[in-house]
């Protein structure tokens, strides 16, 4: 089964062929956030993919798109919500500054302190 690794916590999950890295990041708990709820709507599920890039979907005109409203772009950036693990083997993703920021705003229980 395919892997995925958020950074900075060091969550490691193993899901199925398909599963987008939100879903994920939901299933694992890491701490990644999604304003629209998962829709490509708003670039709040920005994250930076440092290992294994070729593993994941193509990245759509929707999600090009959305990345124009997303701060700090790199080559390696995704949108959770629309990239979707295709196959076997680790995807590493670090969680953006900005996403983790939402995170907190959406579930400020949960910030750190």
């Amino acid at each position: 089964m395919p892997k995925v690794r958020f950074e900075p916590d060091g969550i490691e999950i193993e899901v199925k062929a398909g599963t987008t890295i939100l879903e994920a990041a939901e299933q694992a708990g890491a701490q990644l956030g999604s304003a629209c709820g998962g829709v490509c709507a708003c670039a709040t599920c920005h994250v930076y993919i440092a290992e294994g890039l070729e593993s994941l979907s193509e990245m759509d005109e929707c999600e090009e798109d959305s990345l124009d409203k997303a701060f700090d772009v790199r080559r390696n950036s995704r949108l959770a919500c629309q990239a979707q693990v295709q196959t076997e083997g680790r995807t590493v993703v670090t969680i953006s500054h900005a996403s983790r920021q939402t995170f907190f705003d959406e579930h400020p229980e949960l910030r750190e302190r």
